[in-house]
């Protein structure tokens, strides 16, 4: 406030305002007359400038105050000067609340406030996606009745928030969430729900990748143990047996070494490489090669095996793109009797080019065909037979392929062959000038 304004000022400006009525009293005999008179006066002049404040403060659409003599000035002054602060600092805080709202909407998880009795003050537009809140619509409701898991109901009404908990998305049915709860003020509650689905996924793969593995293992091990507890005495061990027992260790060994091999193929796999696009596969050189290691593989069985190779290159990863044609092509081989046919191609369809096994074995029924590229699956269960792999060659494929941008496609009837395939996008084919996509090489073995 002002230094001038103060007890004598007012009294100063009262005696002058009155002191014309005083003179005019006593010169005219009339004095209590006369000081009632400027009294009214006085009166009605703070009623005058009462009135302007009035309607300055509910009529008025302006923030600048009505001019005012004296003490009202003062008056006015203070309330303008006291509403532009006000007004300031609800700027301040409307700024600080949208920060605070634009903080709350970037962080990765839902957030959630509500009061000690369960009734919902604000929440992110996560939670309102996790959880089928709408906010401010539902503000003043209880969770509970909002959300109606019974385990989460529970939670918020025993209000003990020293564990979290994990619950489906009551809108989501896909997502799983981790909820926890901390206190926010004295009476308010900040909950806050994380969307831990894949690491749900990837805990029960991990599971289930040690559960397979374990057994992968159990199997050539048993069987190399009791052989060399057989072979401990071996003056009573005949000689056909003898013979027997190396030959089977020697499998089992050779079969966890493929096992092996293909679990750290996958590996890989799964490891950062290098950009697709700055490097080339020969593709026709590459399954000349593949050809040759093939015959090796079908000397036992003599399938009529084609190979019709269009001199056509690609973009990508050898190492890849070589297992997963490697596996597909041995699996027609070891899973079609002997003396079928099986045709290997590789040939432009459109701006894209197609690798395809196609095969007359025994075909595979549709309640496998969805499964086939998950890990350790196979449609035999029987782990000892003699045509059963690791389960694992599908699985390096898709692997390969996604990083290829490819899809396995499987086109297959029981009892009547197989067929599996997948596109190269035109962006990773290397096109080749003149007619060169025309030509194919045929070989058959």
């Amino acid at each position: 406030m002002d230094k001038k304004y103060s007890v004598l000022f007012i009294l100063r400006s009262f005696i002058i305002f009155l002191a014309p009525f005083l003179v005019l009293g006593l010169l005219t005999g009339a004095f209590w007359l006369c000081l009632a008179l400027g009294l009214i006066v006085l009166m009605a002049w703070h009623y005058h400038h009462q009135l302007k404040l009035i309607r300055w403060l509910w009529q008025s659409r302006t923030l600048l105050p009505p001019s005012a003599p004296g003490s009202w000035s003062y008056i006015f002054d203070g309330i303008y000067r006291t509403q532009r602060r006000s007004q300031k600092r609800r700027r301040d805080l409307a700024r600080l609340l949208r920060r605070f709202r634009e903080a709350s909407e970037a962080i990765p998880d839902a957030a959630i406030v509500f009061k000690s009795d369960g009734s919902l003050l604000w929440c992110n537009k996560l939670a309102q996606f996790y959880f089928g809140l709408k906010w401010p619509g539902d503000s003043g409701i209880r969770l509970s009745n909002l959300v109606r898991d019974p385990d989460f109901v529970r939670y918020i009404q025993q209000a003990e928030f020293g564990d979290d908990i994990t619950i489906e998305s009551p809108v989501r049915d896909d997502l799983e969430l981790e909820i926890r709860v901390m206190p926010y003020s004295e009476d308010q509650y900040l909950l806050i729900a994380r969307d831990v689905t894949q690491l749900k996924q990837l805990e029960q793969m991990r599971k289930d990748f040690v559960a397979n593995v374990s057994h992968e293992l159990k199997t050539p091990l048993t069987v190399i143990q009791g052989y060399l507890e057989m072979l401990e005495d071996p003056a009573n061990v005949p000689a056909p047996m003898l013979q027997k027992a190396v030959a089977d260790m020697g499998a089992q060994s050779q079969r966890m070494r493929n096992l092996v091999d293909q679990l750290l193929a996958l590996s890989r796999m799964e490891s950062p490489a290098q950009d697709l696009f700055e490097l080339t596969i020969n593709v026709p050189h590459l399954l000349s090669n593949i050809e040759t290691e093939m015959q090796q593989l079908n000397q036992d069985k003599q399938h009529e095996l084609t190979f019709s190779v269009a001199p056509i290159s690609m973009h990508g990863r050898e190492s890849e793109i070589r297992s997963a044609m490697i596996n597909l092509v041995a699996n027609a081989i070891d899973y079609t009797a002997p003396g079928g046919k099986i045709q290997v191609t590789w040939r432009p369809v459109g701006d894209q080019m197609e690798f395809s096994v196609k095969d007359n074995g025994p075909g595979i029924a549709n309640e496998h065909q969805h499964r086939l590229t998950e890990r350790f699956y196979r449609v035999d269960d029987d782990r000892n037979s003699a045509k059963g792999g690791t389960g694992l060659g599908l699985a390096i494929v898709k692997q390969a392929l996604d990083h290829h941008h490819c899809h396995l496609h499987i086109d297959s009837v029981y009892g009547r062959g197989s067929h599996f395939y997948f596109r190269v996008p035109g962006e990773l084919v290397v096109q080749q000038p003149g007619s060169a996509r025309q030509r194919m090489r045929h070989s058959n073995v």
